[in-house]
């Protein structure tokens, strides 16, 4: 489950995260008010009204903006609220933002220059430790380091059973080329972030920039994070973070039946049980000359109703051509998913594109009946090879 900013921030904080403090605000009108009890808060002056969706790139497309007078505050929320931000992180069609941040500007004047880095946690799934990277590169994107000035990128892994150790945030420090008090706060800050991480369930924390100030205060200035979906029983506050405005509708309404889907590019829908099948699914639709539109999966105890609910979200995408059911009844009877394939499709009704069923397990030869005398216009298969057939037959 991704989070905004100031969600990933909140939870920073509570774990003694030196962050950039902020307000959250709907309207142009709660901006400024926003602004307001920011400067009695903190003293600033001058504030950065930042743009809050699921994703990177705000600034470079207009979603960041420095405001230096409550006037200015009010004009650029008002701009920002309602746009459809386009960055390299979007649909090519932005999205929508409904809120801002008005957060303290603090790349104010100090006795030394400001400097940005790069920060994430995250698991490295090959080692199977915890990950630190770290780059002096901070306020760019991390692939654009990684490509053009690899050696700027460092890692730091951390066993979880051991848990992150003083001398690892002393290296992190030292290799950002830190020292004095500037070291001191970072080795905190990387200490307390990957209690944050830990503590959260999270999937990844990515800080983009970690600012050194002018003061030699360490600061989270932005926050991406994203947490684990499997482990959100255990936060159930956290859980209330989830904005579905944020998400594709489809995949929101298909969690409402307990289906497992992703939206994907292709143009061959695919409905199977079981994330293995599913996947060896994909792959001979991509080895029959298709693309697949879609991962789903809907479940060892799928009845009637889920198929049919499944088989009508496939048919709301509408680049699919072709449907593939690809079903093996282990603990799903095989005719249950008829039954559902059946009267979704007299349901829905003026169905025009080409559907292959495979039915192979539990009450298989009961299934093929009921789609045969269904009188559906159903291509069926037997071996997954055949099924793979019927798609290219279909496609070409």
């Amino acid at each position: 489950m991704n989070l905004h900013e100031y969600q990933g921030k909140s939870i920073l904080k509570s774990y003694g995260v030196t962050i950039q403090e902020g307000i959250v605000a709907n309207t142009a009108d709660e901006a400024v008010q926003a602004a307001k009890d920011l400067q009695e808060q903190t003293g600033t002056g001058w504030w950065v009204i930042k743009a809050q969706i699921h994703a990177g790139g705000r600034g470079k497309g207009g979603g960041v903006k420095l405001a230096k007078s409550l006037d200015d505050v009010k004009s650029i929320a008002d701009q920002i609220i309602g746009m459809d931000l386009i960055t390299p992180q979007t649909p090519p069609e932005g999205k929508k933002v409904n809120k801002v941040l008005v957060a303290q500007d603090v790349y104010y004047p100090g006795e030394s220059e400001p400097s940005e880095f790069y920060m994430s946690v995250l698991l490295n799934r090959e080692s199977g430790k915890n990950m630190i990277m770290y780059s002096t590169e901070g306020g760019m994107d991390i692939e654009t380091v990684a490509e053009e000035t690899p050696h700027l990128i460092f890692t730091e892994e951390v066993d979880p059973a051991i848990g992150l150790q003083g001398f690892q945030a002393r290296k992190i420090a030292f290799n950002l080329g830190l020292s004095g008090q500037a070291m001191k706060q970072m080795v905190k800050f990387v200490s307390a972030l990957y209690k944050a991480y830990v503590g959260s369930d999270a999937a990844m924390f990515e800080i983009n920039p970690v600012l050194k100030t002018s003061d030699d205060k360490i600061l989270a200035v932005d926050s991406k994070v994203t947490l684990d979906d499997n482990a959100l029983f255990r936060h159930k506050d956290l859980a209330e973070m989830r904005d579905v405005t944020e998400e594709d509708p489809t995949e929101v309404e298909a969690g409402e039946f307990e289906l497992n889907y992703v939206k994907l590019d292709g143009n061959v829908g695919c409905m199977v049980n079981g994330a293995g099948l599913a996947m060896a699914t994909m792959d001979i639709i991509k080895l029959s000359g298709g693309e697949p539109a879609n991962f789903l999966d809907v479940g060892g105890t799928a009845n009637a109703e889920r198929v049919e609910k499944a088989f009508k979200i496939i048919m709301k995408d509408e680049n699919v051509k072709a449907i593939l059911v690809n079903i093996f009844g282990g603990i799903v009877r095989c005719d249950r998913v008829a039954q559902g394939v059946v009267d979704a499709y007299k349901n829905i009704g003026n169905i025009d594109i080409p559907i292959i069923v495979r039915l192979q397990g539990t009450n298989a030869e009961e299934a093929k009946k009921l789609i045969d005398e269904s009188g559906l216009e159903v291509l069926s298969a037997v071996l997954l090879q055949e099924a793979a057939d019927r798609v290219k037959e279909v496609l070409a």
